[in-house]
């Protein structure tokens, strides 16, 4: 087996198997290799319509093989180390690679040990995870006979920030369905200081939350998870405030607060995979550490990140990486052939599709700075306004976005 790429690719997800399949579109003979040790790649944006029950699970999952771009070199092993100062990757069991450029996205990993008393539960008895089984969640749903349904999330960076708000969403619709809503509470305790960063998009999900009469707590830090007396235990930050207060069973234990809970979903508490963790090209925070517009990294000009495992202070997403992955392409590119920097800049765009009811979904698209951004495209739809719930917005995420990724975005055509 060769050892030595020209472009050494870490991660088989979104971001390591666009940024090859473009670099190989522009350059055939260009020698890339992709680190990945799985064998099934994941759609996994459509894993909150999966635990409402409207999307097959079968149908996120692929061979990682077919979605591996032709010409590339898949070394089907996990990185183990990295030293950037020989060019160097270690690996499993596949020995030290080498590079001429480095592209780093082998995506994020949870780390249970963050909120004790998780782990022991997580996707058992009625504690349930899109993120990690939608399926389990899914069964939750439909076996739900009422209480307190609660719907929270970690401290840590995770996955589409808005992920843990879709399904709550969702659950109080599905909720009303079934027949459950008047003996039910829904709950949202989060961290944060407002339901989204965005000004156009708050206004629209504080309308849903009123109509849908949930109680929205802020300020929530997550701690531990009490499995057996099913007690999910908050420390409160400065900001703690509540929305539409209902009374649901709390304790109190010294400083911290407990929710007694009938469901709980949550995100798993999220950081990079330890090989990365441990190497020298993290920040303080523990991602990889590069410049938040040319995604180039700060003291290794030859490597690069993107994805999720990136340091940068926007959304983790898809779309995100929709963006990015043109920006570490061209500079590539220009740096082999001419040693100069590409003139793409990456202004933190992300996406993140909030799905408010079964039929209905807003679109929030927006930069560093939290500006609501639009995509002209959305006018080609019909679309005029995103920030606010529409039926057309709901068939791109559950029909249109899945065909774009798998046909165009995963194969490095232009979306």
């Amino acid at each position: 087996m060769d050892t030595h790429y020209e472009v050494l690719i870490i991660g088989g997800g979104t971001g390591g198997i666009m940024t090859a399949a473009n670099l190989l579109n522009a350059d055939k003979k260009m020698k890339v290799g992709i680190v990945e040790p799985a064998d099934t790649h994941y759609y996994q944006p459509a894993w909150t319509l999966v635990g409402a029950g409207t999307f097959n699970f079968d149908k996120t999952a692929r061979p990682m093989a077919s979605v591996m771009p032709k010409g590339a070199t898949w070394i089907k092993d996990a990185a183990t180390g990295f030293d950037p100062e020989k060019n160097t990757v270690s690996t499993a069991s596949s020995g030290d690679l080498t590079y001429d450029y480095l592209v780093v996205a082998p995506g994020l990993v949870y780390d249970m040990s963050l909120v004790p008393g998780l782990g022991a539960v997580l996707d058992k008895d009625v504690v349930c995870s899109n993120y990690t089984d939608p399926v389990h969640t899914w069964n939750l749903l439909k076996n739900f006979k009422g209480g307190t349904a609660l719907f929270t999330q970690p401290t840590t960076p995770i996955k589409c920030g808005g992920a843990p708000q879709k399904i709550m969403y969702l659950a109080e619709s599905y909720f009303r369905k079934s027949g459950v809503r008047d003996k039910t509470e829904v709950v949202f305790a989060t961290p944060g200081t407002v339901i989204f960063g965005v000004p156009e998009i708050k206004k629209t999900l504080l309308d849903v939350v009123d109509r849908k009469d949930i109680n929205l707590r802020f300020g929530y830090k997550l701690v531990k998870i009490d499995g057996p007396n099913r007690i999910a235990w908050y420390e409160f930050a400065d900001h703690m405030h509540e929305h539409n207060h209902k009374d649901i069973k709390t304790e109190t234990d010294g400083n911290l607060t407990g929710i007694h809970y009938d469901f709980l979903h949550t995100a798993p508490p999220s950081v990079a995979p330890d090989c990365v963790r441990n190497s020298p090209l993290v920040n303080e925070s523990k991602w990889v550490d590069v410049d938040k517009h040319t995604l180039q990294h700060t003291k290794y000009p030859n490597v690069f990140s993107l994805g999720d495992v990136a340091g940068l202070p926007t959304a983790k997403t898809g779309a995100a990486i929709r963006k990015q992955v043109p920006v570490v392409v061209d500079n590539i590119q220009l740096l082999r052939s001419r040693n100069i920097l590409g003139t793409k800049a990456y202004n933190g765009y992300s996406s993140c599709p909030l799905v408010t009811d079964y039929g209905k979904m807003v679109l929030a698209e927006f930069d560093y700075d939290n500006t609501f951004t639009p995509d002209p495209k959305l006018k080609m739809m019909m679309i005029s306004d995103s920030s606010k719930e529409l039926w057309r917005l709901w068939m791109l995420k559950k029909y249109g976005l899945p065909y774009l990724y798998w046909n165009k975005m995963l194969k490095g055509k232009d979306v």
